[in-house]
């Protein structure tokens, strides 16, 4: 959730301020959870016959950590959870007061990398200059992982560099808080690097502390790499591109261990089945503007599972997020005015299954 010292207000506190609800799990997923409970309370209290489908609310608690339980979860209670339809709210519209329908998530694959080039610390002053130290050639590894435009290197991770909607280079900046004079990585449209370009990014390095350090060369360094995959790549075939990417480019000869982490699939929605098409009369409904598929850049690794187990029904994936959530970050909020029309929207939603079957 970021640093607490960099929020506004405490991150466990809610907060409203400017029609937005502050707050740690404020939207990324505890509005998607409302959603749920507020569709079904609405439509209880407007349906006097009762509800007329059955509905089974679940709320995944592994989905940061890949979902791991997940599949022997729906295993174990296959009859009980299987469905016609199903409906994720765990995603984004396209900005706030505009709803979306992701067509795509990307996969998302990590490994942890470590590499040794001395059997202990030298000194560097005595040994410097035919020995490379390390955390330099963990570095001269790490940058063959993107070209000299910044597009990912590693053969067989690929993608479409052209997407459905129109992405202004001046949003990205604003939203991401890129800096001023900082150039964006990669070609293509801008919403296709995000959405059905694969990506690549360390997101851990273990070497020795600039506090902590002394006039040694460090005999051995461990990075933690991340890959978003195109959507419908297949995970393994992804991991295993980055393995052969990193053997082929070790630096210096030196020695490099391979350790696999999280295979997450991607997802692809059928957006000619009846499930859309509700969807998006939906959220126009509710809303009053025209809804929009977009891909998403992040994963949600346990549709898969959900299509993979019940491969007759239809899933649906939508959300309350928008570019200003900031989640996982500081200062972390949802949009309240789309959150009540999220409610609204699924609430028609339900409706409209109930009528199809």
């Amino acid at each position: 959730g970021g640093d607490p010292e960099r929020w506004t207000t405490p991150p466990f506190e809610p907060h409203i301020r400017d029609g937005r609800l502050y707050g740690r799990g404020s939207s990324d997923d505890g509005a998607g959870i409302v959603v749920h409970i507020g569709s079904l309370t609405l439509l209880k209290e407007q349906l006097d016959a009762g509800l007329p489908l059955n509905v089974v609310v679940f709320i995944e608690g592994e989905e940061e950590i890949g979902s791991p339980s997940f599949n022997n979860f729906l295993t174990k209670y296959h009859k009980e959870l299987e469905a016609d339809y199903i409906v994720v709210t765990d995603s984004d519209n396209w900005k706030p007061g505009q709803p979306a329908l992701t067509a795509s998530l990307r996969g998302v694959i990590d490994a942890t990398v470590k590499v040794r080039v001395l059997e202990q610390a030298l000194h560097s002053g005595m040994w410097g200059g035919p020995i490379i130290d390390s955390v330099t050639a963990a570095a001269r590894l790490i940058a063959t992982f993107h070209d000299e435009d910044g597009n990912v290197a590693i053969e067989g991770l690929g993608g479409s560099k052209e997407a459905d909607v129109e992405y202004p280079e001046s949003d990205l900046r604003a939203e991401a808080g890129v800096l001023e004079g900082v150039e964006l990585a990669g070609s293509g449209d801008l919403a296709s690097r995000m959405w059905t370009q694969s990506a690549v990014a360390v997101i851990g390095f273990d070497a020795t502390s600039v506090a902590q350090s002394g006039n040694s060369m460090s005999p051995e360094t461990t990075f933690k790499v991340s890959v978003r995959t195109v959507p419908g790549t297949d995970g393994r075939e992804a991991m295993n591109a980055l393995a052969a990417h990193i053997e082929k480019h070790r630096p210096f000869n030196a020695v490099v261990e391979f350790e696999e982490g999280e295979i997450g699939p991607s997802y692809q929605a059928d957006l000619e089945s009846d499930a859309a098409q509700i969807a998006h009369e939906a959220l126009t409904a509710s809303w009053g503007v025209d809804s929009v598929n977009i891909g998403v850049g992040g994963s949600i690794p346990f549709i898969s599972d959900f299509q993979r187990q019940f491969p007759n029904a239809q899933v649906i994936v939508t959300g309350v997020e928008d570019p200003l959530t900031n989640a996982h970050s500081d200062d972390e909020s949802q949009d309240l005015n789309d959150l009540k029309h999220a409610i609204l929207a699924e609430a028609q939603m339900l409706l409209k299954f109930s009528e199809s079957k």
